[in-house]
Order: structure tokens, then C-alpha cells, then sequence
């Protein structure tokens, strides 16, 4: 027996798996390099994009009113910061669209919860869900106004209305995709009802939760713009309005590209987010493009 396990010992030390075992790491640089490749090629078709906006704008084919050159939209994306307008109306809409996503956030999970737990709720809660998930809740922003004014508290109110379906649906879906037999042992091993929810059903649904925070992010932002256009006041969106009120053709370009770039971020932030909470699970060992 000593000998068997001395020649396997010996197979292990010399054979493919032990050459494949010495094979030294890929050098920092190179894997520095490759990373740097892969980020520029990213990229790139935002670069090309930027430039033939640039050339056509500059062609002669349309007006600067049109289409103003990047180049002057930049110049007024730079004098706006160092002005301190852009960084007021920035805070302004991240503040509004922040405050109404976590209202639709909490309140979205919580809800979600006792529809996949309680049979009252579902009964109760899953037709509006059902009816109101595809409804094109904007539509109710005039009645909104008319109720609570043109202020922060209605916008906030119709941002956390948008985004609270999403995040419903998710917690939803995640807490009855539990694998049975994890909920089956935990049970046979004493656990009750809330141990069930909170160290199983909600663990494992994490990955689909995170999913509906995801979409209703963007989905914040994109009615803190569409409030604030029509409300008018301070944020990008109302300054947006205001740009084209005064036929102010390099400022409303200038808000395309300030949301276009304050959506990208936020959107990768939630991404990195979504990696560090779910380090434990498998899709953390997947590839990633983010």
C-alpha cells in the first residue's frame, strides 16, 4: 500500500497535471495590456460615434441649430461646470432620482415578500401588480400634480411609483424559484417560517432581486428627466426645457450627453454593486464585461 501511494505521489509530481501545475502565472503586464485592450475596444464605437457627430456637424449638410458640434456641446458642458450649474441640477435630479428609487426599492422588496409568503396578499396585491407592471405609469403624472403641486414630493412620488414594479416582480419571482429541497431541509432541521425567509428565501433570490434593482435604476432617472421636463425648476431635465424654450440648441445637446453620462455611471456603479453582494454566488465567477 505504501509503495501504491508512493508511485502515485510520483505520477502526480511528474506527470501533465503536476507541468500544468509549474506553469508559471501570466506576467501583470501582459495581463495589464490585454485588459487595456479589451477597455479600449469598449470603447471605441462611443469614439467613432463622437467623431462623426463632430464631421457631419461640420459638413455643411445641417445647421449649427440642428446639430451644434460636439466640440461647442463639450465647450458648454465645461462652462456650465465651472459655472456650478451643472453640478446644482445634477444634484438636484440624482437627489430626486435616488430618494424615489430607494422608496420604490424598500417598499418594492417588502411587498414582494409577503406576496410570495401570504396568501391575503397575493390575493389582494397580484392583480395591480398584474395590471399595472406594463401600464405606462407617467400617465398619471397630471393627476399627481394636481394633488401635490410641482415640488420635489411629486416627482419623488411618481419616481417611486416607476420603479417599485420592477423590484415587485423580481422578489417575487426569486423568492418562489427557491429550490424546494432547501426550504424541505431547513424545516426538518427546526427552522421556522422567518428563519425560512431571511437566511434561505431571501439569499437565494438575492441574484433576481438585484436584477429588478438593476432595471429600476435607469428607470428613476429616466422619470426624474421626464418630471422635470414637465415641471420645469432646477435639474437637467428642466434646464433641458429650458435650453430648448430659448431655442438654446448647444444646451439641449449638452443635457443629452450630461444624462447619457450620468446614466452610464450609475448603471455601472449598480453593476459593481450587484458583484460585491453576490461574491458567493456562481454567476461572480463567470466572465464580466462590466
Amino acid at each position: 500500500m505504501a509503495g501504491i501511494e508512493s508511485n502515485a505521489r510520483g505520477d502526480l509530481a511528474g506527470g501533465p497535471l503536476a507541468e500544468l501545475a509549474r506553469e508559471p502565472d501570466e506576467p501583470p503586464a501582459f495581463r495589464w495590456l490585454r485588459s487595456a485592450g479589451w477597455g479600449a475596444a469598449r470603447v471605441l464605437s462611443v469614439l467613432v460615434l463622437a467623431l462623426a457627430w463632430e464631421l457631419f456637424a461640420r459638413s455643411g449638410a445641417v445647421t449649427p441649430f440642428m446639430l451644434p458640434p460636439l466640440s461647442a456641446v463639450l465647450e458648454r458642458i465645461w462652462n456650465d461646470l465651472v459655472g456650478g450649474e451643472l453640478l446644482l441640477n445634477t444634484g438636484v435630479t440624482l437627489y430626486r432620482a435616488m430618494t424615489g428609487f430607494v422608496i420604490g426599492a424598500v417598499a418594492g422588496i417588502v411587498l414582494g415578500m409577503a406576496i410570495s409568503r401570504g396568501k391575503l396578499a397575493h390575493w389582494f396585491f397580484d392583480p395591480i401588480i398584474s395590471v399595472g407592471f406594463p401600464m405606462p405609469k407617467i400617465a398619471f403624472l397630471p393627476v399627481v400634480i394636481l394633488w401635490l403641486g410641482v415640488y420635489d414630493l411629486s416627482k419623488i412620488t411618481m419616481i417611486s411609483v416607476e420603479a417599485i414594479f420592477p423590484v415587485v416582480t423580481a422578489t417575487v419571482v426569486g423568492i418562489r424559484g427557491v429550490e424546494r429541497e432547501l426550504l424541505w431541509s431547513a424545516r426538518n432541521m427546526g427552522a421556522g417560517e422567518r428563519e425560512l425567509l431571511w437566511q434561505i428565501s431571501l439569499p437565494a433570490a438575492l441574484p433576481q432581486i438585484m436584477t429588478g434593482l438593476q432595471v429600476a435604476l435607469p428607470i428613476a432617472l429616466i422619470v426624474a428627466i421626464v418630471t422635470e421636463m414637465f415641471m420645469g425648476g432646477y435639474g437637467l431635465g428642466g434646464e433641458m426645457k429650458n435650453a430648448s424654450r430659448f431655442a438654446d440648441s448647444r444646451g439641449a445637446f449638452a443635457g443629452i450627453v450630461e444624462i447619457a453620462v450620468i446614466g452610464y455611471a450609475i448603471v455601472k456603479l449598480m453593476a459593481i454593486v450587484r458583484r460585491r453582494l453576490l461574491l458567493w454566488h456562481q454567476e461572480a465567477m463567470e466572465p464580466t464585461t462590466v
